[in-house]
């Protein structure tokens, strides 16, 4: 019943404790499409889907590559992500530089978290409207983390965010415990699976909808696109027909902006 009255600032409490712009910003995390993380005892995995924005565009990109140990995924808003990713290649940059070695992962997701909690509190400012998935390999071994436009972020073993997301959270869920000791192409596959629960039934994973980031012992971050997704589809069984799906708990008609990705 507060929400118009409180909602127009991102400085102003509502009388539950809550700020209302900052959890708008957070349903533009649930807006764009799926990106799922997971890890293993050697690898981190980033699988996302990617979005063409009409017929004609190619399709957008959904995983981005940071440093030679870190690479991200995005759901929200490309251009706030795009700015984070700078950012971040900036402090990974400085640390090599400075200190000659790479950035420690979480030192990283610290830093993202204090750069995010500046607009949560600032007047005239407003969140930055992008959820990150952030994998990357150290000393500390294998890392998934989330990052929300709360500033708040999470050391997650698997993670799932973007639209339509819960399923495959479900998946992950069901079949963590068999993510440790995994080698690299089963943990690409429950990657594979877990995204390819959040399309609807007629969709299928293609080459052409499919980005993977792969990083891990011995392994820089790589992307692979396009044809050198097939090799990973190709061992994927065909999706079992599930049956008539109760009405999905997203809105039918989606608004037609395209910044979200």
């Amino acid at each position: 019943q507060f929400r118009n009255q409180y909602d127009n600032d991102v400085t102003v409490w509502s009388p539950q404790g809550r700020i209302h712009q900052i959890e708008y910003a957070m349903e533009a995390v649930k807006q764009g499409s799926a990106t799922v993380g997971l890890k293993s005892k050697t690898h981190a995995v980033l699988v996302a889907l990617k979005r063409a924005q009409s017929e004609l565009a190619a399709h957008q990109k959904k995983i981005l590559y940071v440093d030679n140990h870190i690479g991200i995924s995005i759901a929200g808003l490309t251009a706030d992500a795009r700015l984070l990713c700078n950012f971040m290649r900036q402090e990974c940059l400085d640390s090599r530089f400075v200190f000659d070695r790479p950035l420690p992962v979480s030192r990283l997701v610290s830093l993202i978290g204090s750069k995010t909690q500046i607009p949560t509190q600032r007047y005239g400012r407003r969140p930055y409207g992008v959820g990150l998935l952030i994998a990357g390999y150290d000393d500390m071994g294998p890392h998934i983390f989330q990052t929300c436009p709360s500033a708040n972020y999470f050391d997650c073993k698997a993670m799932s965010i973007g639209a339509r997301s819960q399923s495959a959270r479900t998946y992950l869920e069901r079949h963590m415990t068999e993510f440790t000791d995994c080698n690299l192409n089963e943990l690409v596959k429950h990657g594979l699976r877990a995204l390819r629960e959040t399309l609807p039934a007629e969709q299928d994973l293609t080459t052409k909808n499919v980005s993977i980031g792969i990083v891990g012992k011995d392994m820089e971050f790589t992307i692979y696109d396009d044809d050198d997704v097939a090799p990973f589809l190709e061992g994927l069984e065909e999706r079992p027909q599930r049956k008539p799906a109760a009405p999905a708990d997203e809105p039918a008609e989606k608004s037609e902006e395209p910044m979200e990705h």
